[in-house]
């Protein structure tokens, strides 16, 4: 059963857009490292085949989850391809609030009224904008699409660098699926991240009779109302969230493995990407469950791993959690080296990451399972007299506007062709 089943529908429909804008912000906490480690030429090409190599294979899961997958596959339509942005870590709601306008079932376009990640990356100057909302939107835009049907297109009318300097919309595309366009090659490490145990793991599936709209086989909405979803689609979206970042977690090492030249360098810069964007997430998600109100912050802190995705789903991250203590085992994250692995009694710091977000006295003690008990480890939360600071991993990852971002409510209404 998926750990998300324990929160109520209200809960689960305030969380998913959080889980949603916490991918996003993988990237703000990864790249930053990934530019002290290489320069930023290559973060650029890290960032291209990471998303290249994860956006494919997620979007068609969310596809097949949700019921609004092509008839045949490969063969979506644009309405199919606005879908999927709009449950997209790439693409969160209203951080990255795409507007979208379509024509027929072949030709779209979409504008962003506001880009989070644009906001981010504009005051480090006009080379950082260019390599964003250029090379790397140009092809990464293609390899989401591409997933729902390999003749489309996704082309510029106009995009930033923005003149004038405050110019609205801040970008603007068109979408378009015409067979004469030739099925672009896709990146190699997408073959090897479908491999992966997260690209084909089972999930329950929704239940058609719990109250709430169960899938997303109706017209494209301008905004989707999570409020409106049953408890079982939500828990289901909650869960294939998370598979998103593990997906694209799996396809930065895959990327950052190719300019390493040993494991120790890999694992390095994971667990600084790890920290940062763990830290930053169980903050945002604490406050959203209302954790921090908690008068226990312990149980507070065991709350909010639960529903933390470096354990979720629980489908694919072994581990029970009760009491004061975690236990984990090896399961199939393991398999894909996906965060847990990265965690245990050598290395404790994301987990401490996210319970000091509740209150920062608390710690995390790791200790390995022995004898009967089988392999993994145990880990208990604890509270301390002294303070820890801000791990500097949250820190650099904080600088981003979507560390503070602040969700409003919107009316969702249908979009008809035009």
């Amino acid at each position: 059963m998926s750990r998300y089943a324990a929160l109520s529908r209200e809960e689960l429909a305030a969380l998913v857009p959080e889980l949603l804008l916490m991918g996003q912000l993988i990237d703000r906490s990864g790249m930053a490292w990934c530019i002290a480690a290489f320069g930023r030429e290559e973060m650029l090409q890290i960032a291209i085949e990471e998303w290249a190599a994860a956006s494919p294979i997620y979007t068609r899961r969310m596809q097949d989850a949700l019921g609004y997958a092509p008839d045949v596959p490969g063969r979506g339509d644009v309405v199919t391809i606005f879908k999927g942005l709009q449950l997209d870590i790439g693409a969160p709601p209203q951080f990255m609030d795409f507007r979208y306008t379509v024509h027929d079932p072949c030709h779209g376009e979409f504008r962003l009224d506001h880009c989070g990640a644009l906001m981010d990356v504009e005051p480090m100057g006009e080379e950082y904008v260019r390599g964003m909302c250029h090379d790397i939107e140009d092809p990464t835009f293609d390899a989401t699409a591409i997933a729902t049907n390999p003749h489309a297109q996704v082309r510029p009318i106009h995009r930033p660098p923005r003149t004038p300097a405050d110019r609205h919309p801040h970008c603007a595309w068109t979408v378009v699926i015409d067979e004469s366009y030739p099925e672009p090659t896709p990146v190699p490490a997408l073959e090897v991240n479908e491999r992966s145990r997260a690209a084909s793991l089972p999930l329950p599936p929704i239940d058609a009779s719990d109250e709430g709209v169960a899938d997303y086989a109706g017209p494209l909405l301008s905004d989707v109302d999570f409020a409106a979803f049953s408890h079982s689609a939500l828990v289901r979206i909650a869960d294939e969230v998370c598979l998103q970042m593990h997906l694209l977690d799996r396809a930065f090492a895959l990327a950052v493995a190719e300019r390493t030249e040993t494991d120790g360098e890999l694992e390095r810069l994971r667990r600084k990407q790890l920290v940062g964007v763990a830290g930053i997430g169980a903050d945002r998600l604490g406050r959203c469950l209302g954790l921090d109100r908690w008068d226990d912050p312990v149980a507070a802190a065991l709350a909010l791993l639960a529903a933390h995705p470096l354990l979720n789903p629980a489908a694919y991250v072994a581990a029970d959690l009760g009491g004061a203590e975690l236990v984990v085992r090896p399961g199939p994250a393991d398999e894909d080296q996906a965060w847990i692995s990265l965690c245990g009694p050598d290395w404790t710091a994301a987990l401490q990451a996210i319970v000091r977000t509740i209150d920062p006295h608390l710690d995390v003690v790791v200790s390995p399972l022995a004898g009967p008990e089988g392999e993994g480890w145990r880990a208990v939360v604890v509270r301390t007299d002294v303070a820890a600071p801000e791990a500097d991993e949250v820190a650099v990852t904080r600088f981003s506007t979507g560390a503070t971002f602040a969700f409003q409510p919107r009316t969702s209404l249908p979009i008809t062709p035009v």
